[in-house]
């Protein structure tokens, strides 16, 4: 036995030695001199390093060293002093076994752990446990770049294995500790991200990063958010912001904080910025997302407040000359259209065509503050249109006012202020909705509207009451007035008042307490669904107050798991619609997987329609869209389980699906999209085709896209016997030319980073308003439809200077280009055109300075931006 035991390991070691002889007659005849004299070198090292001369161990091995390091070769290839090291690999690991611990042994192991590299199995991963062995003394990055990946993989891979069995991993992570600095170095951010990212030791990056990594490392960190699961996510932005805050980066951190949704976050970066100018320029970042922050200085609160937004819109229409007012003819443009008889029909059911043109003539003028059919050059206001409508259609053309004076605070009440006291009950309605409407997204410190429709709230007739409950929910829309709630609340619980009366006070209470996640709120509407009768809440209306519920969650991921247990008990169907809509609304934008399969498991039940009611799965098609959007590689996905849905759904789901596309999309007009619009506005289904009329026009908002105005010329001439459908086409039509084309309604802002709330809010009651369009829109509650204008702003860049005036720069514009992770200076816009500012941005669109006269003290050029000087600037003929 012992003599077997002898002989069994020397089998292979002849095999090997006979092999080898082969091999070397062979590739003698292949090797340069140069190769064979550093092989025959390598060898009489190696047999020194076994030999038992001590004496010689250290020399040899600092010349292996030595070897090792200054051999250069090209990529392809293994070095080649590793190449000729392999024979002998496992003859050096059972040498090493045997010596003694020393400073030569520590030596040895960092000799093998590099050898490890090329000639261990995977598994084993011996180059870290021979890194682990040998307390080297000498920085590793010596080694190579390769080598220190291939280190930092197996890091990666023992870390995940130890926490299975739930060993240590200090000394792991302070392995890992030592790289990230070596990684940050040499343009390896990403490396050194993705390190930390499997460690879970994100907290520790800040400490490693400087000026001159801080914006590769934050880049390559806000783009992974939307991969990460949760918690990480928020890991990741506040490590950025963190980072952002120790390089005094104020305007990037308080991006961060606003993508977080975190108040105190936002004041701390508000109040931590010394310089003036800088606090003005985040001043204008706050103001786009409408967050309020209380300051003394005159010059900062208009910032915050917008006061002057209307003016900076202005100079954008001046500059582009688009002051000119437009008719709704000049946008229906009915002699191209490509049969006449439409022209007849304009005239049959006028006031339906009346009210059309209203809506039109609302949206392409809006914020222009002078139009040709209510507020005319000659007579301040003309009140003759108004009675071109019947009914509750004067209320919304009553409401046009305020959009066409939009923003503009002062001129707008003047302009309203003689409808308020109208004998007629719907224009009165109108009037209180107009001033909603003009007050949205800016804020005037004297509260005109909180004034003006506190008291028609609490003593008018249903009908003026419910339009001046709808206008303070868009003028306040964000701003969690406690007022607003103390004045809405006792509606919401009073069961003795109309179902519409309470959903619509819901509603504008998520509209103004959008994603605060307001506690007396929830409870109030919670409560008022349980307690009112199942006739109630039957009610189409009903809808509006779970997605004011839905509302006040929006994007505050799992804060609703305690509304969710609650709304199962509620076993009236709405119960199931408020889950659903307050579900997707938590994870809106995340692009969350699991809730994305939760929501299609729904869409998968196929509900008798006599026997249940099926209206939460028309929500689950549009949380689909809703869950993914804000992501390109969801939002593509999406595109394509809608595509199935359409094939198979059920027709509840059918008409939700162009909706969900609308969404996906707004004013971003993607040639597929429009393509599979066009196609389901001819749909045979009419709710089908009128979702997807209505879709049209919110994918083109404000672009003036020339292919979609033809598509819906098109569609008016085929629709010219149904004044139902025409009637969307009309308002389609006005949606795409929307502020004459300056303005967009997307709620992704900032580089498509940033959601607003807000706008999301304006959108989405909008589309939900489409789920049932008839009793809505052809119904009473058209005006439902000045939702939007919560989501509209202009898609302007306009620059100024330290004084806030004007200050035209060139700056070019072009498509974005996503250059994460990706090395030197690659750059960020392709196909670009020279503007001089202002300029207007599509969807897709960066732009950038042209020159370096002018330092931007915003992080995205978009929006508002304050320029100051460059103090190393040279003119070029100057110099």
């Amino acid at each position: 036995m012992v003599d077997q035991k002898k002989d069994t390991p020397k089998e292979p070691v002849d095999n090997k030695a006979t092999n080898e002889k082969k091999d070397k007659k062979e590739q003698e005849e292949e090797l340069s001199e140069e190769d064979q004299q550093l092989k025959s070198e390598l060898e009489l090292l190696v047999d020194r390093v076994q030999g038992a001369q001590q004496d010689l161990h250290r020399p040899a091995l600092e010349q292996l060293r030595t070897l090792i390091r200054t051999s250069t070769s090209s990529m392809t290839s293994v070095p080649k002093p590793l190449k000729f090291l392999g024979p002998h690999y496992d003859e050096l690991k059972a040498t090493y076994e045997k010596w003694p611990a020393s400073d030569d042994k520590n030596l040895f192991s960092d000799i093998l752990s590099v050898l490890s590299m090329t000639y261990s199995e995977p598994e084993e991963r011996a180059c870290l446990h021979f890194r682990m062995l040998g307390t080297a003394e000498e920085d590793f990055g010596s080694w190579g770049h390769e080598y220190v990946r291939h280190l930092a993989g197996e890091i990666m891979q023992e870390y995940e294995q130890r926490l299975e069995k739930e060993e240590a991993t200090e000394q792991l992570l302070q392995l890992a500790l030592q790289i990230v600095p070596f990684f940050l170095k040499h343009n390896g951010e990403a490396d050194a991200v993705d390190l930390v990212l499997e460690l879970e030791a994100v907290d520790h990056l800040p400490r490693f990063v400087d000026k001159n990594t801080y914006e590769r490392v934050c880049l390559y960190m806000v783009s992974c958010v939307n991969l990460l699961a949760p918690p990480d996510d928020l890991a990741f932005l506040r490590t950025v912001r963190t980072i952002y805050r120790q390089q005094e980066k104020y305007a990037q951190a308080i991006n961060i904080s606003i993508r977080m949704g975190d108040l105190d976050a936002i004041r701390e970066d508000f109040e931590s910025c010394n310089d003036p100018l800088l606090k003005k320029q985040m001043a204008f970042q706050l103001a786009r997302q409408q967050i309020q922050i209380e300051t003394e200085d005159v010059e900062l609160s208009e910032c915050l407040n917008n006061t002057h937004l209307s003016q900076y819109f202005h100079s954008l229409a001046h500059e582009l000359d688009v002051m000119e007012p437009k008719t709704p003819e000049d946008i229906y443009k009915t002699n191209l259209e490509s049969n006449h008889r439409s022209a007849f029909s304009t005239n049959v059911d006028s006031a339906r065509n009346n009210l059309a043109s209203s809506f039109v003539n609302a949206f392409v003028n809006a914020a222009f503050g002078k139009d040709k059919l209510m507020v005319t050059e000659e007579d301040e206001t003309s009140s003759s249109w108004i009675y071109k409508t019947k009914d509750h259609g004067m209320t919304s053309a009553t409401a046009s006012v305020g959009m066409i004076s939009l923003w503009n605070i002062d001129i707008g009440l003047t302009l309203i202020d003689r409808y308020m006291y109208s004998e007629d009950d719907n224009i009165k309605a109108g009037a209180l909705l107009a001033i909603g409407i003009l007050n949205s997204g800016v804020r005037e410190e004297s509260d005109p509207a909180l004034a003006l429709l506190s008291e028609p709230i609490e003593s008018g007739s249903a009908h003026v009451r419910h339009a001046a409950i709808f206008g303070l929910g868009i003028a306040y829309a964000g701003s969690a007035r406690e007022e607003v709630a103390d004045l809405l609340l006792p509606i919401v619980c009073d069961t003795g008042l109309s179902m519409e009366l309470s959903s619509v006070a819901a509603l504008a209470l998520g509209m103004v307490f959008v994603g605060t996640c307001h506690g007396d709120i929830t409870s109030t509407i919670l409560q008022t669904m349980m307690e009112r009768e199942d006739k109630y809440l039957k009610e189409t209306w009903s809808r509006f107050m779970a997605l004011g519920l839905g509302l006040l969650f929006l994007g505050k991921q799992d804060a609703s798991d305690a509304t969710l247990e609650t709304l199962k008990a509620i076993e009236h169907p709405l119960g199931k619609q408020a889950e659903v809509l307050v579900e997707v609304l938590s994870y809106v934008g995340t692009g969350n997987v699991l809730k994305v399969q939760k929501m299609l498991h729904m869409l998968n039940d196929h509900i008798d329609k006599e026997k249940e009611d099926d209206t939460h799965q028309a929500f689950a098609t549009i949380g689909v869209a809703l869950i993914a959007m804000g992501e390109d590689v969801g939002s593509e996905m999406s595109l394509r389980t809608f595509n199935h849905l359409m094939h198979y759904g059920e027709p509840t789901i059918r008409k939700a699906v162009p909706l969900a596309l609308g969404l996906l999309y707004a004013s971003n007009p993607q040639m597929s999209v429009l393509d599979t619009l066009s196609k389901y506005s001819h749909d045979s289904d009419t709710e089908v085709a009128a979702s997807a009329i209505f879709a049209l026009g919110l994918v083109g908002a404000g672009t003036n896209n020339a292919r979609l105005a033809q598509m819906l010329r098109q569609l008016a001439s085929y629709y010219y016997k149904e004044p139902s459908n025409l009637f969307l086409v009309r308002f389609a039509q006005g949606l795409l030319h929307m502020a004459k084309g300056t303005m967009t309604l997307n709620p992704f802002h900032t580089d498509r980073q940033i959601m607003s709330p807000v706008a999301m809010a304006g959108l989405l009651t909008s589309i939900i308003t489409f789920t049932d369009h008839k009793p809505f829109i052809f119904g009473r509650w058209h005006y439902l439809l000045y939702s939007l204008v919560t989501a509209m702003y202009p898609r302007f860049l306009i620059t100024f200077d330290s004084e806030l005036k004007n200050l035209p720069v060139t700056v070019r514009v072009g498509q974005a280009v996503d250059v994460v992770g990706q090395a030197g200076r690659p750059k960020t816009i392709t196909g670009f055109q020279t503007h001089s500012t202002p300029v207007l941005l599509a969807h897709s669109e960066r732009a950038e300075l042209a020159t370096e006269e002018y330092i931007s003290l915003a992080p995205v050029l978009e929006g508002i931006v304050l320029l100051k000087k460059n103090p190393d600037y040279m003119d070029e003929d100057t110099e």
